[in-house]
């Protein structure tokens, strides 16, 4: 009965001093990595809730009334005989699909804020 006692195996002995040194060193290597991993997730949420919370330059000129409290007032030329086929409003920006008397079709793009035309767009169709 010169053998181990029942209750002992190889994980209940103390390791050697070099596996131990290895075995911190492991584990101060982890938490570093853990403390920058959380660090760099916590400054993503910082980032979201700062950006969700501050409004948007865009988002700030549809909010603001005119100063004289009046609504918002413009006119948009838009080629004679034209029809407004469809619209989208984004932003401060207001696209509008129109059929041209010529029997084309165009998109122009009108910023409300400015009070004029940022871009116009034809569109034509290849034929095969």
């Amino acid at each position: 009965m010169a053998g181990p006692a029942p209750n002992q195996n190889d994980e209940d002995k103390p390791l050697d001093p070099a596996a131990e040194r290895v075995r911190r060193k492991l584990v101060r290597f982890m938490g570093i990595n853990l403390a920058i991993l959380f660090a760099a997730v916590m400054a993503v949420v910082l980032a979201l809730v700062y950006r969700s919370m501050t409004p948007q330059p865009d988002d700030a000129a549809l909010t603001q009334a005119p100063a004289s409290g009046e609504a918002l007032s413009g006119d948009i030329r838009l080629p004679a005989g034209s029809r407004i086929v469809s619209h989208a409003i984004s932003s401060n920006r207001l696209t509008l699909h129109l059929r041209l008397a010529e029997g084309g079709e165009a998109i122009v793009v009108y910023d409300m804020a400015e009070g004029r035309t940022v871009g116009r767009l034809e569109i034509g169709y290849e034929t095969p």
